[in-house]
């Protein structure tokens, strides 16, 4: 694969001429609830790139879980935005900047800024064929197991399904959930929270539930078991694996590798996440954070070539940007009318 840095060095971008940082709160349209808490809204970092009438935008979604506050990322972006304001190319400093949501809402909006200086659409510029649309899996909340259940005996129009789960009684919310789902696609998501014992009793019963693939049971900073485990489903790597350097150790523990652009900081180091992946046997899932379609845009680029496709963030906040991508069925492609991003 050519570099995705080259690819934008090759174009000759103007000079950017306006470039805007803001912070926008989103509330959900349900309690979004995962092992480690509940959030009902969420806060936005958008930015926006202009000069000689191209104009790029950006979405990123800030993670506590890795330190970051919608400040303190709109902080570090305007910081970026600086150099971009001083002449320097987004090239030339792009990887002397650390990954994370901030650079990921630039770097977001350098590639959409480009698309639109050349007039042409981000597929070119990476030299991929038009993309197609996805099937997302829809998530379901973590709760009691009759709560899941009944969250997934209403997600009658998708046909996958993704569960959090977070420790004690999660078998029972699996088999819960497979009770009023017979013939859906499960996945499941741990987000750290089970430990090696757990893993060791759970994963057997997990996987004979009919579970496709299990997402980070174990802490990142602490996933040495699953190196010497026999796997008897997929294990994927969320928390585990943020950018491209991570995957020699991933590939060793982990089967699938959850690419997710606020973890890579942006669409670049994403599509070397995925290209790493592939060449190393690694089957790669595309995620989001919580966002609207100005996120979910770039990773549906990503999820061209992906196993697992977990992009249905607009749909848990029930509203979203217009234009936005469009979803039928569980299934995802880009607005007929006019492309939000790229």
């Amino acid at each position: 694969m050519i570099d995705p840095l080259s690819r934008i060095a090759s174009i000759d971008l103007p000079t950017v001429e306006k470039a805007t940082v803001r912070i926008e709160p989103w509330r959900l349209k349900t309690p979004f609830t995962i092992a480690r808490g509940v959030e009902y809204e969420i806060s936005l970092v958008v930015v926006e790139l202009s000069g000689k009438g191209a104009t790029g935008y950006g979405e990123s979604c800030p993670v506590a879980h890795y330190g970051e506050t919608p400040k303190s990322v709109a902080a570090q972006v305007e910081t970026f935005l600086e150099r971009l304001r001083s002449g320097q190319s987004w090239a030339s400093i792009h990887d002397q900047l650390p990954a994370g949501a901030a650079r990921n809402a630039v770097d977001c909006a350098v590639w959409d800024f480009a698309a639109k200086w050349v007039e042409k659409p981000i597929f070119d510029l990476i030299d991929v064929a038009a993309p197609q649309p996805v099937e997302t899996v829809f998530t379901i909340s973590f709760a009691e197991p009759d709560v899941m259940a009944k969250q997934a005996a209403s997600a009658k129009n998708f046909r996958k399904l993704k569960l959090k789960l977070g420790g004690e009684g999660d078998l029972e919310r699996v088999q819960a959930v497979r009770k009023v789902a017979p013939d859906k696609v499960l996945i499941a998501d741990v987000n750290e929270y089970w430990d090696d014992a757990l893993f060791s009793s759970l994963q057997g019963a997990i996987a004979a539930a009919g579970i496709s693939m299990l997402e980070q049971p174990l802490p990142a900073n602490d996933d040495g078991l699953l190196e010497s485990a026999e796997h008897l489903t997929l294990i994927g790597a969320d928390e585990s694996c943020h950018v491209s350097n991570d995957l020699d150790q991933v590939a060793r523990r982990y089967d699938v590798v959850n690419i997710k652009l606020d973890k890579t900081g942006g669409f670049t180091e994403a599509l070397r996440l995925l290209d790493g992946a592939l060449s190393r046997g690694l089957q790669p899932m595309v995620g989001c954070m919580l966002g609207t379609s100005l996120a979910v845009a770039p990773a549906f680029y990503i999820a061209q070539k992906c196993s697992f496709v977990d992009l249905d963030a607009p749909l848990l906040i029930g509203k979203d940007r217009d234009p936005a991508m469009e979803y039928n069925n569980g299934w995802v492609s880009p607005s007929a009318s006019s492309l939000i991003w790229g």
